[in-house]
């Protein structure tokens, strides 16, 4: 038997062993191998991860930047048109993704702080405006009142018809600027410019339509109860609401189309309602007329459109300062009716009619026994002819007593809380007696000696007009014009 040398032996050991070895290695190269494709493969979906997220800040930043380049060219134009029209929307996100989000939240506050500062601005430039046309307006209503004055002085001193027409076209043409003038200091803040006496509330009707153009279409009917009367601080504000209302009636119906004034008593006050038969206005011209009747406080100058309205808006103004209100709606006859409630504390009285008579061209009350009369105006410095005799009457019948009435007993007994002063009614006296009384008191007169006496009347009219550059007018009717 042939023995293996130990030479190969010890080979073949060292073999055996390196095989282990390799082997051993290999398992452990194995392991590496797929620990590294691990990584590797974490390493990339990592590197992948990092990809999509670079590419998602990359979309949002570009959105965001998208975002501010839409703030700043649309929705802050937005803003400054819609502070100035209302109705105006103003646009939102230019993306969706970013309601709710911070950036969101950052763009809103931005928005809110720029409308604020546009609203500040707008409001400190807008009452350095109106404290400007406040000073100009008082100082150009001042010199139409001395052009009014020098007027009446020409028709006195010239007696060619002619000219005399054309000083009262002169005069009426100013009463048209003075009343513009008159309502634009008003929105502005400026006092009407005018003081006058207790006067009747017929009588400063007919005065506020005979300010207007067309005045001859206003037909006014008297249906109060009693000679009611405005306090003197109400009666310009009132009159320059009326003359306001009447204009917008006028403006927006035909020409060959009246406008009728009712007078109507109630408990508590009375009322001037005007209704016109002309194109009538939408919901949201009414909306837009109520909220500028309603006198805000915070009222711009550029709300009153270009060129600027301002007749509802001095309206609103002085409703909110004297307590009285305006409110309009549609008309039963198609168009506009607006009606004008003072109540009777504190701005209405009752005037003793013997000791204060009522102007001959204000309409007569539509009470029991007393005749009807026209309220259509004559232009400024024409005469009225005599009134016809009217026919015999007899005592107005009794009626339901209510707060206007006096008390029962001979002492007048004091007023309850919101109703007129009462006052002691007069005897009827029968128009018999009244027509003989008239003939007796008022005989005949030549034509020289009526329009003597016409320009007597004239020329008392000059007092209250002359005083404009001293101090404000005062006039005993109310009327704008003489």
């Amino acid at each position: 038997m042939t023995s293996i040398p130990e030479a190969l032996l010890w080979c073949l050991s060292a073999g055996t062993a390196a095989a282990v070895v390799l082997a051993a290695l290999s398992i452990r190269a194995s392991g590496q191998r797929k620990a590294l494709r691990a990584r590797l493969a974490s390493a990339e979906e990592q590197n992948s991860a990092t990809l999509h997220s670079n590419t998602e800040l990359s979309a949002r930043l570009r959105a965001t930047e998208a975002e501010i380049l839409h703030l700043a060219g649309t929705r802050l134009p937005d803003l400054t048109m819609a502070l100035a029209h209302p109705h105006v929307p103003v646009r939102g996100l230019l993306d969706a993704r970013f309601a709710g989000s911070e950036t969101d939240q950052a763009l809103s506050a931005v928005l809110e702080q720029v409308g604020e500062a546009i609203t500040s601005e707008r409001t400190r430039v807008d009452a350095a405006a109106q404290s400007t046309l406040r000073g100009a307006t008082t100082t150009i209503q001042a010199l139409l009142y001395q052009l009014q004055t020098a007027l009446q002085e020409m028709q006195h001193r010239y007696d060619d018809p002619d000219v005399a027409q054309d000083l009262l076209n002169a005069d009426f043409l100013n009463e048209q600027a003075l009343r513009r003038i008159q309502a634009t200091g008003v929105v502005c803040g400026a006092w009407p410019g005018l003081t006058r006496e207790d006067s009747y509330l017929a009588e400063l009707v007919v005065g506020a339509s005979s300010r207007l153009r067309g005045y001859e279409r206003v037909t006014i009917s008297n249906q109060l109860r009693d000679p009611v009367a405005v306090v003197a601080r109400a009666v310009e504000p009132i009159a320059i609401t009326v003359t306001e209302l009447l204009a917008n009636a006028l403006h927006h119906s035909h020409r060959e189309l009246p406008v009728t004034v009712t007078l109507q008593q109630g408990n508590r006050g009375a009322s001037v309602i005007i209704d016109d038969y002309g194109v009538g206005m939408h919901d949201d011209e009414i909306k837009a007329a109520m909220e500028l009747l309603a006198g805000d406080d915070n009222l711009l100058l550029t709300q009153l459109g270009d060129p600027p309205r301002s007749g509802f808006a001095a309206a609103g103004q002085l409703v909110r300062q004297y307590g009285y209100g305006v409110h309009v709606e549609p008309s039963p006859y198609g168009g506009v009716r607006a009606v004008v409630y003072i109540p009777g504390d504190p701005l209405l009285t009752v005037l003793d009619e013997s000791a204060q008579p009522m102007s001959v061209m204000a309409p007569l009350p539509h009470r029991s026994g007393v005749p009807d009369r026209s309220a259509s105006m004559l232009p400024t410095g024409a005469t009225a002819s005599a009134p016809t005799a009217p026919a015999p009457a007899t005592a107005p019948a009794p009626r339901q007593a209510d707060r206007f009435d006096p008390a029962p007993p001979a002492e007048p007994a004091a007023p309850a809380e919101g109703e007129l002063p009462r006052r002691r009614r007069r005897k009827p006296v029968s128009e018999l007696d009244e027509s003989a009384s008239r003939t007796e008191s008022f005989p005949e007169r030549s034509p020289e000696e009526t329009g003597t006496r016409w320009a007597a009347l004239q020329r008392g009219t000059e007092t209250g007009r002359a005083a404009a550059q001293s101090e404000p007018p005062r006039s005993p009717e109310g009327n704008a014009q003489s």
